[in-house]
């Protein structure tokens, strides 16, 4: 059981729920209101992302970039051979927070739209976006994370052994250099 992992995991989404709902009640700065949401927000996407998906459920993600600059994201998924009924239970609750919280800042686009509170509308989209990063990120890891593993695995073994190709094709490209100026 990891209660305080399922505490965290609601705390941060929650409070930014309720500090964008209520900031404009106790406070009449802007700039508060929004690095406040926007701090809750960060802690939400990283404690969710690094902690909580890993504790609750088995299942991380992660964006890694190669040598060329392509971004890859790998999807794991921890193969849990029994379930609790207290890991069930905090299964759904951080499938429930996963799903319901962006939902919810979904209304919150609409009504800022329609409202005409611009100025609050990329604090929404903020939102929007790391609520929808860690939604996509652990559907991946459900649906697929037992695939990418061995993709991750089999990325390592070939990583591995690329200072040996590395090292081949420099001594291939020495000889060959060497054997165009020994010609002249």
């Amino acid at each position: 059981r990891h209660p305080l992992a399922t505490f965290f995991h609601l705390f941060f989404r929650v409070s930014a729920i309720i500090t964008y709902l209520f900031c404009d009640w106790f406070s009449n700065s802007f700039v508060a209101c929004f690095v406040t949401i926007l701090l809750l927000l960060s802690f939400d996407f990283w404690s969710v992302k690094n902690v909580t998906g890993r504790l609750l459920v088995g299942l991380h993600w992660w964006n890694q970039i190669d040598e060329d600059g392509k971004s890859h994201w790998i999807f794991e998924a921890r193969r849990v051979p029994t379930i609790a009924a207290s890991t069930e239970a905090e299964a759904r609750i951080f499938w429930l927070g996963l799903i319901i919280c962006p939902a919810i800042w979904t209304v919150f686009f609409f009504s800022t739209l329609f409202s005409l509170k611009l100025k609050w509308l990329a604090l929404v989209i903020a939102g929007i976006s790391l609520q929808t990063a860690n939604l996509y990120g652990y559907i991946h890891c459900k649906l697929g994370g037992q695939r990418s593993i061995s993709r991750v695995t089999s990325r390592f073994f070939v990583t591995a052994d690329v200072p040996k190709r590395q090292t081949r094709r420099i001594s291939e490209d020495c000889a060959e250099e060497h054997g165009k100026t020994g010609a002249r």
